[in-house]
């Protein structure tokens, strides 16, 4: 269909097809759900003070799937009916529990399905560690249910951050343009198309999450979920990718490099994992001790947190991809990971020093 059009205009093409069909059906779903009552309300745990839809995960799932599927060669990418399968599922799963509420093992396992889903009838299989403690192949009882982890994890660590407006999807900005910029240099033009569209369908959905009043919305379970799913699916496409390395603009230390652009819900995630279980409190139970709370509590407000986290997690991309050739996967994981710990510390730092 598009055989006699450059790539860079399909790509282009996806993004933007992306986010009109978001920025479009937004102010629709706000009508409906003001029409149906379908708000998250103020609580104990939220940072919002008044009611607002949190459907907005249909719009990203709109514009993902329909810019995706349309300008997509499926003969090139035969996965995709599978990513969307899983996706498909992810939406209903999460449209329930954004209007009614579902157990949290419910929503694990319609995570570990979907993933089960694209693990076996797929070649996106962690199948390499890239020489990490000296490890190269892996078996494909060892590669299975790591893959698999590695997709739980990155889904629920969208999940957690996309705590106050703008952060999940300012993050899924930056790591799908990262990830997408670096398949269109390498001629992934068909994973440059899936980051482009992701893209698109989030720049629409912070058009309204972040600026404007009238028809405000959250992504919700729905939307978290889904984006959770895509970056998963990029990562581990960049991961394989980058086994070997004969091909230009290739990356050494792929699974340091990986953790580096997932900075921000990776390190949130653990931290707050590990705070819960000191303090002997249930692992997914809600609270405000996500890093974006702390920035709160110092002062900042809403858009000033999320800029700060959103800059820290470009600076980690730049990094990653610049530092890749320097110095071996152990120690760019290490300083990877000392770097996030003193720069998370400040904020902690500055709250206890204020709080005396």
């Amino acid at each position: 269909m598009f055989e006699s059009i450059s790539e860079e205009y399909i790509i282009g093409g996806a993004f933007i097809a992306s986010l009109l069909i978001s920025l479009f059906s937004i102010p629709s779903i706000v009508k409906v759900a003001e029409l149906k009552n379908l708000f998250d309300e103020p609580g104990d745990r939220t940072v919002h003070t008044k009611s607002i839809p949190t459907l907005g995960g249909l719009a990203i799932f709109s514009g993902l799937t329909v810019s995706s599927l349309f300008f997509s060669d499926i003969t090139e990418i035969p996965e995709l009916k599978f990513i969307i399968a899983g996706i498909i599922i992810l939406f209903f799963i999460g449209i329930k529990d954004d209007i009614l509420l579902i157990a949290p093992f419910t929503k694990l396992l319609g995570q570990i399905l979907v993933t089960f889903i694209i693990v076996f009838f797929t070649d996106l299989q962690i199948t390499h560690l890239h020489g990490f403690f000296g490890i190269t192949e892996i078996p494909q009882y060892i590669s299975l249910p790591l893959t698999v982890f590695v997709f739980l994890v990155i889904i629920n660590g969208f999940n957690l951050i996309d705590g106050i407006d703008g952060l999940s999807a300012g993050i899924g900005v930056v790591v799908a343009g990262t990830l997408g910029m670096w398949f269109y240099l390498t001629k992934e033009y068909q994973y440059a198309i899936l980051s482009a569209s992701v893209a698109g369908a989030l720049f629409g959905f912070l058009r309204y999450n972040v600026f404007s009043k009238k028809n405000k919305i959250f992504m919700g379970d729905t939307g978290s979920l889904i984006l959770g799913l895509i970056i998963s699916v990029l990562i581990i496409k960049f991961n394989e990718k980058n086994i070997v390395h004969n091909f230009d603009y290739a990356k050494y230390g792929a699974p340091a490099i990986s953790i580096a652009i997932l900075i921000i819900p990776l390190y949130d995630t653990l931290r707050v994992m590990f705070i819960r279980f000191f303090q002997r409190k249930p692992i997914f139970k809600p609270d405000k001790q996500h890093i974006h709370h702390v920035f709160i509590q110092l002062g900042l407000s809403h858009k000033q947190a999320v800029l700060i986290l959103v800059l820290i997690n470009i600076l980690f991309c730049a990094a990653a991809m610049y530092m890749h050739n320097l110095i071996g996967i152990r120690r760019l994981l290490l300083v990877f990971l000392l770097a996030a710990m003193i720069i998370f510390y400040i904020p902690e730092l500055i709250k206890r020093i204020k709080n005396k």
